[in-house]
């Protein structure tokens, strides 16, 4: 077991990524030495950095700062660290107490009343709004968040440690390690199958997640074979919050809310497309049941910025748009594209897309085949491996010959972003590192 006030120093294998740095950074700001190693020095590293972290980039013994010993070091580790990486080998050869990163993130907020929100799809914007909401409307809290959120800059917000909202990640069943009080679970379309094997096994290990619920109750998307009390849906008469009479006004989606209480007429999202109105009910929902003010719950609901690379527009004028996403899933590329159809229906779209994992992309090959080709033009980049190996006869060259659009071709990153002419909607799309590609396609369209 865990014990946080017994915590001197703590070491962070993987301590780029988006769960890895919120948790450093919760633990710097409690004056907790803090040091990690990652692949790649990133944003989130650069920025921890910044904080005083020290970072290393090269998995040497020699690395190790001194005082990091024995008796005085916690551990944390992803399951994207390879077994066989040195440091991992180390650590546990030495017999330090190691543990994965969502065990400690159960430690923080066992005490707490855990708000967690899980599902296939859309938790980081719905976690990201119920902070948003709650802070907005004056309930303290902190928050663990599964991306940048706009509004605080951050994947984490340090608040109150009565309150916590957290991403509740499924991947590796790291959810188990929770005991919310209350949750939302937003989809349990099949992913992770690498982890899972079936899709019968990942929505069993969410009816495990939903009997974790201590205090309060489970809010599900309509139709989600789960125990839940409450359920949130689109065009739903018998959902307890529904969404309806949804269409754009002035680049913004409008929709009538119903929930127990009442009908909210005219509601107004700034988030595009009918999944973020989806998105909003659900948060909506959450919130709600934590006492906070209809009238103040859609009022943050209207001035919520988002997330950052959840349909993120870095260029929006008359001539070009430019729109950033990490969808990675087939069901996701297919709302990405919807809303950018609803959005911008007499343009062009063209889409960059960097499959990842190899595993997920053998899983849903012609899955994203049929959905990449609703775009006029799709520009393939490699698979990201991440933490897999190659897998024979996997690659974007069997994908590349599956689309059915009228452009299509594979490129390398270095191709970019020169080689992109006649654009009237772009949108780069993935979860790798496609998003390096970001900041020179914009310096490119605009200048």
């Amino acid at each position: 077991m865990i014990k946080l006030d017994d915590i001197k120093h703590i070491y962070f294998l993987g301590i780029g990524g988006i769960g890895m740095s919120a948790l450093a950074r919760y633990f710097l700001a409690k004056s907790i030495k803090v040091a990690g190693y990652d692949r790649n020095a990133s944003e989130l590293c650069n920025s921890l950095a910044q904080a005083s972290c020290s970072i290393s980039y090269e998995d040497d013994l020699g690395n190790l700062p001194d005082d990091f010993n024995l008796e005085s070091t916690l551990v944390v580790y992803t399951p994207a660290i390879p077994k066989d990486n040195p440091l991992f080998n180390h650590f546990q050869k030495e017999g330090f107490t190691l543990c994965k990163r969502a065990e400690l993130l159960g430690a923080i907020t066992k005490n707490m009343q855990c708000l967690s929100v899980a599902g296939t799809h859309g938790k980081t914007t719905i976690s990201s709004l119920v902070t948003y909401i709650l802070s907005d409307n004056g309930v303290d809290c902190t928050a663990f968040l599964g991306g940048i959120s706009t509004d605080l800059d951050s994947n984490l917000r340090i608040g109150s440690e009565n309150i916590a909202v957290v991403e509740a990640d499924e991947f590796d069943r790291s959810f188990l390690k929770l005991r919310p009080n209350w949750a939302v679970v937003s989809s349990m379309d099949a992913d992770h199958l690498d982890v899972y094997g079936t899709s019968e096994h990942l929505e069993e290990s969410f009816r495990m997640f939903s009997d974790l619920i201590q205090g309060g109750e489970l809010i599900a998307k309509e139709g989600l074979k789960l125990p839940s009390k409450y359920t949130y849906a689109l065009n739903s008469d018998s959902a307890d919050f529904s969404a309806s009479q949804i269409h754009v006004n002035a680049g913004n989606y409008c929709f009538d809310l119903r929930y127990p209480g009442g009908i909210c007429s005219k509601v107004v999202t700034g988030l595009p497309g009918i999944h973020n109105v989806e998105n909003a009910v659900a948060a909506f929902a959450l919130a709600y049941f934590q006492k906070v003010s209809v009238q103040g719950i859609l009022k943050s609901i209207k001035t919520f910025s988002g997330v950052k690379r959840r349909f993120e527009y870095h260029v929006n004028s008359a001539q070009q748009i430019y729109i950033d996403d990490y969808a990675h899933h087939p069901k996701e590329i297919k709302v990405a594209i919807q809303s950018v159809r609803d959005l911008f229906p007499d343009k062009k779209l063209t889409v960059i897309f960097q499959p990842h994992l190899f595993s997920r992309t053998r899983d849903f090959m012609d899955d994203f085949a049929k959905e990449l080709s609703c775009a006029d033009r799709v520009m393939l980049l490699d698979i990201y491996p991440a933490r897999e190996l190659p897998i024979s006869g996997v690659n974007s060259a069997v994908l590349l010959d599956k689309l059915t659009c009228p452009g299509k071709g594979l490129y390398l990153k270095s191709d970019f972003p020169n080689i992109l002419t006649e654009i009237e909607v772009l949108m780069t799309l993935g979860a790798g590192d496609i998003d390096d590609l970001v900041e020179p396609i914009k310096a490119h369209l605009v200048s």
